[in-house]
């Protein structure tokens, strides 16, 4: 795969324990955290490996220009913004760091759910404000509850094993695994798990098939109400479609590290109302995508990333 030791460029911007890593592996790398679009166009057929975070966006217009590309490594879990079907028409390696920040997403996930439960954040408010409301606050256990799992890859797995410590039912869907689940959760069909859920928590990639799949008729074939996380990519869940769950009744609470448009300075009128009612609703706890994004989490990512690395080049040298 390479002649000699493979250039890396880095479009992102990444902790600085990467380059002592990278150092000891042995590679040469060019660190541009501020490169632009254009400028990468520019310069991307002079390296033989891309690291990126969510800056940057692989296509067919980037891949055009980069003859050299042999591998991309994603500092982070999600792959939506790379073109996986034109990066493997040109026999691109691509690997990505889910099982860097998996505990990171596990731990935010359980706190917001016990979050909401406990009305903590409202509790907290109100005592703030000189209000004494005990019964008004009264919360929910989480261990009385049924929590469905929806994607069991690195975040869903190390999820379900820190919910198992609070003695809640545990169950699990995902349509691309068999043969999972173990200890910490137990493996069903998707119907039964939105039969029987209390709590719905994605932990799924976003593709064409995930986006916006919570909607109005997907909420309606969940059987009871129930609380919603997620912590995956804001596309997969229509804000509109929550609001009118909430109103109904039928959405008891939602936490949510991710939104359709995170640029809360260009929402459509649309996203515009759902997030104002989101914002101002005591059933919902809402984060800045900052779930995976911890002080050990943002080292570890590089540790994974640097990891896969390795394997790749030992795999050009047995051949």
């Amino acid at each position: 795969m390479f002649q000699n030791s493979p250039i890396i460029l880095i479009a992102d911007e990444m902790h600085p324990s990467l380059f002592s890593m990278l150092d000891g592996v042995g590679v040469l790398y060019d660190y541009q955290p501020k490169i632009t679009r254009t400028e990468l166009l520019a310069q991307i057929g002079a390296y033989d490996g891309l690291f990126i975070r969510s800056k940057t966006t692989i296509d067919e217009e980037l891949l055009s220009h980069a003859d050299r590309l042999r591998f991309i490594g994603r500092a982070g879990a999600g792959l939506d913004l790379i073109d996986l079907t034109a990066v493997e028409r040109r026999s691109i390696r691509v690997f990505h760091a889910g099982a860097g920040n998996r505990d990171a997403v596990a731990e935010h996930t359980v706190g917001m759910l016990l979050a909401l439960l406990a009305n903590i954040n409202r509790a907290d408010r109100e005592v703030r404000q000189g209000i004494w409301d005990r019964e008004g606050n009264r919360g929910y256990e989480l261990g009385s509850l049924t929590v469905g799992l929806i994607g069991f890859g690195n975040n869903g797995h190390a999820t379900a094993r820190r919910l198992s410590g609070f003695g809640c039912r545990v169950i699990s869907y995902d349509k691309y695994l068999t043969n999972y689940g173990g200890i910490y959760a137990q493996p069903v069909e998707e119907e039964q798990l939105l039969e029987e859920a209390d709590v719905v928590s994605l932990h799924i990639p976003l593709t064409d098939e995930t986006r916006m799949m919570v909607d109005d008729a997907w909420i309606h074939r969940v059987e009871k109400p129930f609380y919603l996380i997620n912590i995956s990519r804001g596309e997969i869940v229509s804000l509109s479609a929550v609001v009118r769950g909430l109103q109904s009744g039928k959405i008891r609470g939602a936490c949510l590290d991710v939104l359709e448009n995170e640029k809360l300075g260009k929402l459509t009128p649309e996203q515009g109302a759902a997030f104002d009612y989101l914002r101002q609703s005591d059933r919902v706890i809402l984060t800045p995508h900052i779930a995976g994004w911890t002080h050990e989490s943002y080292v570890r990512i590089n540790e994974v990333l640097v990891r896969q690395l390795k394997e790749l080049l030992h795999e050009n040298t047995d051949h």
